[in-house]
């Protein structure tokens, strides 16, 4: 009797912002669903990058894009946007073959709504990840009153999709606590961390031009590579570029404030100061192994003492860069337990940017050396893959 080949499960990841590694932007689901063995994928994702503003086409044949509505800025524009993907992605989930499991990523809360109304017609297990805790980042950074009736209103929809959900992925460890106040069962929840392979961010000069042929350089090089918004707090990193004009600073990327800084640094003469656009994922970790120290900033936001888990500082202990960062919890603990940065006060960066640039060559190598090497070991995307593979084999046996 020959033996029936098994079907090979599947998961319908739903992402508004996901994109495959030949472009900018968020590579997290391609980078861990990619590596995931026994396991068929699709990513559901907008036709609109809402950095360019541009409509475009995945070159990845897992990606299904959706039409959705644009936005330049933080108003009810952005709201129909989400509503206008989260519509949009269900109907597209119900053209797809049957997944075992939907996989709904915020932000923002809407998606999730989507991937339970899928998996509830399509029969499928639930999961709930969470990247940006909602609708709470929306209150700490000003965007939404707390008590408000619709902070209420998205309060109750949020605790409803942690009942609802059969597993929920969190990205930070910090946050237990706020799920358990929120009810949330703690047995659902799994840790998988945002994360970066340390030999992806090899350097690529055979591919891409060096990231110092690409600025004038004098002293160190100081790269930010990320989102130039409200959160990022590149304000005040201004601040201390204006006390370094002996050193090198470059910022990677895009965002509704970039445009403000790129103004302010004209008028205040920081020509010790560069702004390049946004890159690919693949030719970003080709290059940013390039700079002498990595910058990781965030605003004081009461949301980021809960936990968090940001991307830029994977890449830059991936890529053997020191770091400075001044978010307080997880980042600042993974610095000092992996002695590869320094972590100050917002208000102290300055001083910290020009201590970390006054080390010799062999210190700032030593300290790039046992990030990467900690990054390896504990926050790699296959080790985040394999916690990954875990949880959606223990949901579809």
């Amino acid at each position: 009797m020959v033996e029936q080949p098994t079907r090979a499960r599947r998961v319908l990841i739903l992402n508004h912002y996901a994109k495959p590694l030949s472009h900018a932007g968020g590579t997290r689901h391609v980078e861990l669903f990619g590596r995931l063995k026994g396991w068929e994928w699709s990513i559901i994702t907008a036709g609109l990058d809402h950095v360019t503003r541009r409509e475009y086409m995945p070159d990845d044949p897992h990606f299904v894009t959706v039409p959705v509505t644009g936005y330049t800025r933080n108003d009810h524009r952005r709201v129909l946007s989400w509503v206008s993907y989260a519509r949009n992605a269900f109907f597209a989930a119900l053209r797809q073959p049957r997944p075992d499991v939907v996989f709904a990523s915020s932000p923002h809360i809407l998606t999730p709504v989507a991937g339970w109304a899928v998996a509830r017609l399509r029969r499928s297990r639930f999961v709930l990840e969470v990247r940006d805790l909602w609708p709470e980042a929306m209150v700490s950074t000003g965007y939404l009153r707390r008590g408000s009736l619709t902070h209420r209103g998205l309060r109750a929809l949020e605790r409803w999709l942690y009942r609802r959900a059969d597993r929920i992925v969190i990205v930070a460890h910090g946050w237990r606590d706020y799920f358990a106040a929120a009810g949330a069962d703690p047995a659902k929840l799994t840790w998988v961390s945002n994360s970066a392979e340390p030999a992806d961010f090899d350097l690529r000069h055979d591919l891409y031009r060096p990231l110092p042929d690409r600025v004038p350089v004098r002293g160190r090089l100081f790269v930010f590579a990320g989102s130039h918004g409200p959160i990022n707090g590149l304000g005040r990193l201004l601040d201390a570029v204006a006390k370094l004009p002996e050193h090198t600073f470059v910022l990677i990327g895009d965002g509704h404030d970039k445009q403000d800084l790129v103004r302010r640094a004209k008028a205040e003469g920081l020509t010790n100061l560069h702004f390049l656009d946004p890159l690919p994922k693949e030719e970003l970790r080709g290059i940013l192994g390039g700079a002498d120290i990595g910058i990781h900033v965030l605003v004081d936001s009461p949301v980021y003492r809960l936990g968090a888990s940001p991307n830029k500082l994977y890449d830059y202990l991936a890529a053997g860069l020191p770091v400075i960062n001044n978010c307080p919890g997880e980042p600042e603990e993974i610095l000092a337990s992996s002695d590869s940065g320094l972590s100050v006060q917002t208000d102290e960066l300055a001083a910290g940017l020009r201590k970390l640039a006054e080390m010799d060559d062999s210190t700032l190598l030593e300290m790039g050396r046992r990030g990467r090497q900690y990054i390896e070991q504990h926050r790699s995307r296959t080790v985040m893959a394999e916690r990954l593979h875990r949880l959606l084999d223990e949901l579809v046996k």
